[in-house]
């Protein structure tokens, strides 16, 4: 599918805010698999909204066609649950309009212990949320194939090789899953966790899932102490049974693995990233006993 043109955004506007005046665009950085573009519009009571209109890129449109549809549906529920989110107004084919949210993605915190209790608990009401309310979501997806050559440089190859002789732990019930937890996901205002955005790896599985990801996101980007203080803070709040966390670790140690180079760090932050990588996964195997 084609992307909506720029020419296209003040028609779209009319849809939900009809003899609405499109003001001003803008994009909006930090968007990778969609384009992200932020409409200031006057209605027609003369008050002035700001709303972002996500246009979902090939990549996901290609492998999932009604990914806008589903995003809209959750956005929708998490609003409905009293979850910090945008409010969505309209979707159709590729094209998702929702509330324009204040805040920034925060990566050096001047309150980090504060910051990472936030996440916790924001990940832990999510995952609490009852899963018979969000059928509409795909179930976690396995981890994709063993590539040609692995990226041995972040020790692919040695985690696939640990992954295939576990089996995935036991679910008793799945979770709503975010899909990408981490702090650019995160806008936060005023030292408090305002919005959660970019939805569109919503699934339902184990929340651990979500939590390895946060993990590694945290050691990262705020060091060994962030990570602990989060995982402690999450297994209080939620009383999820904590025990296969080193399993989905390992599975979260993959999504860097071939795409590192993508991320465009600067060359000490990229040897900071691959050091505490390295670390993430030796702890991981360690605790599972494997070599």
């Amino acid at each position: 599918m084609g992307r909506v043109t720029p020419i296209d955004l003040a028609l779209l506007i009319q849809k939900i805010r009809p003899a609405a005046q499109l003001l001003r665009s803008r994009t909006l950085a930090g968007g990778v698999s969609a384009r992200v573009t932020a409409l200031e519009i006057r209605k027609v009571d003369g008050q002035i909204e700001v709303l972002v209109v996500r246009e979902y890129g090939p990549r996901d449109l290609q492998t999932h066609p009604d990914v806008a549809r589903q995003e809209f549906n959750l956005l929708r529920a998490l609003y409905a649950a009293g979850l910090p989110v945008p409010q969505p107004h309209h979707v159709e084919a590729g094209v998702l309009i929702i509330d324009f949210m204040d805040g920034q993605p925060e990566f050096e915190p001047a309150d980090g212990t504060a910051c990472v209790r936030q996440m916790a608990a924001f990940l832990a009401r999510l995952h609490a949320l009852p899963p018979a309310a969000f059928a509409f979501l795909r179930p976690l997806a396995t981890p994709s194939p063993r590539p040609e050559n692995p990226d041995d440089s972040l020790s692919e190859g040695r985690i696939r090789d640990a992954l295939d002789r576990l089996e995935t732990p036991p679910l008793t019930l799945p979770a709503v899953l975010h899909g990408d937890f981490w702090s650019g996901n995160i806008l936060w205002s005023g030292g408090c966790l305002n919005a959660l955005i970019d939805w569109e790896d919503a699934a339902l599985g184990d929340p651990l899932a979500d939590v390895g990801n946060a993990r590694l996101e945290l050691l990262f980007f705020l060091g060994r102490e962030a990570m602990r203080a989060f995982t402690d803070e999450y297994a209080v709040l939620s009383g999820v049974e904590m025990t296969p966390l080193p399993y989905w670790d390992l599975r979260a140690a993959l999504r860097p693995c071939g795409r590192l180079s993508e991320w465009g760090l600067e060359q000490e932050l990229e040897r900071q990233v691959r050091e505490r990588h390295r670390e993430f996964v030796a702890s991981a195997l360690e605790q599972l006993q494997l070599p």
